[in-house]
């Protein structure tokens, strides 16, 4: 079964949840358990997803014993029966095309803040790919470039045993942090900002607004947070929505960002189009190689 491995950054957990919950093609959802794992699970349930949930180190063994229950003995014990040896081959091929095999999606989260330390981001993406690719046909690094801290992740694992893929946007680049991604990708990211006139504007998704105050006291005095750059520099908050928030929960926390750092609010529809269509496109690759090497193999059914 080919296996799709995610790298995600806690920020994105919304669009992520998103794409999956939309996904109805899947043999099976499994996502790491750490600590911040559990506000996301929470959310795929909501949403109707079915999942496993298991610690990073345990995921070769479910997904060794996932394939191993593939019933090839069942297909050998049906070959000594007549009836079925009668079939003629096309036809059971056509049966087993109709069946093909579903990807396995396994989705890993990385906390909060990373991006306020571009070595400690790049370290621990480097070190969960290595990890992942050992049991992965394709990693989809769930992040944007994070102020290109990420952009030679390709170069530096070209020899990587499976497939790396990005977050993408139209002109096929790499979306430049998690407000492109809401926003629909680069050019559109640019164009918001240039509409502000030089005013200065701060973007609020409804993971930002729900993880500011955390972030903040993690933060360690940082111009993202600090109460004196903040009202010198920002006069507007831009709330970006999208479809899968409370909208009373990220209202109330706009607000209160908004009259923490004495800032106006403007409001715009966020978009899932990046998430949705880099999920897509990475999904569809594995599965296209998958079925390629599948068609080499010689099958008893």
């Amino acid at each position: 079964m080919p296996v799709l491995s995610i790298i995600a950054c806690e920020m994105l957990e919304d669009e992520l949840a998103y794409v999956l919950s939309e996904d109805r093609d899947l043999n099976q959802l499994i996502v790491v358990e750490n600590r911040q794992s559990f506000r996301f699970v929470r959310k795929l349930k909501s949403k109707n997803c079915h999942l496993r949930f298991f610690p990073l180190d345990k995921v070769p063994i479910f997904l060794k014993e996932a394939n191993n229950s593939i019933p090839l003995n069942i297909s050998k014990l049906l070959l000594k029966f007549p009836f079925f040896k009668k079939i003629p081959h096309n036809i059971r091929g056509k049966s087993k095309e109709k069946n093909k095999e579903k990807p396995i999606v396994v989705v890993d989260t990385l906390k909060l803040g990373l991006h306020a330390d571009r070595e400690l981001l790049r370290s621990e993406i480097y070190q969960h790919i290595k990890k992942m690719a050992a049991f992965s046909d394709g990693i989809l690094i769930f992040y944007g470039n994070c102020g290109h801290s990420l952009r030679n992740t390709k170069e530096d694992f070209k020899d990587l045993p499976c497939s790396l893929y990005f977050l993408k946007d139209e002109k096929g680049e790499i979306v430049d942090d998690c407000i492109s991604v809401a926003l629909g990708g680069n050019d559109n990211y640019a164009e918001v900002m240039q509409s502000g006139n030089g005013t200065g504007m701060i973007y609020l998704t409804p993971m930002w607004a729900s993880s500011w105050k955390q972030m903040r006291k993690e933060s360690n005095g940082t111009s993202n947070f600090n109460e004196n750059f903040l009202k010198k520099h920002y006069r507007k908050v831009v709330k970006i929505g999208n479809k899968i928030s409370i909208e009373s929960e990220f209202d109330r926390n706009v607000l209160n960002y908004a009259r923490t750092f004495n800032m106006s609010i403007a409001e715009m529809e966020g978009s899932m189009k990046i998430a949705s269509k880099s999920y897509i496109s990475a999904k569809s690759d594995i599965c296209k190689k998958s079925s390629i090497r599948l068609k080499n193999i010689e099958w008893i059914c």
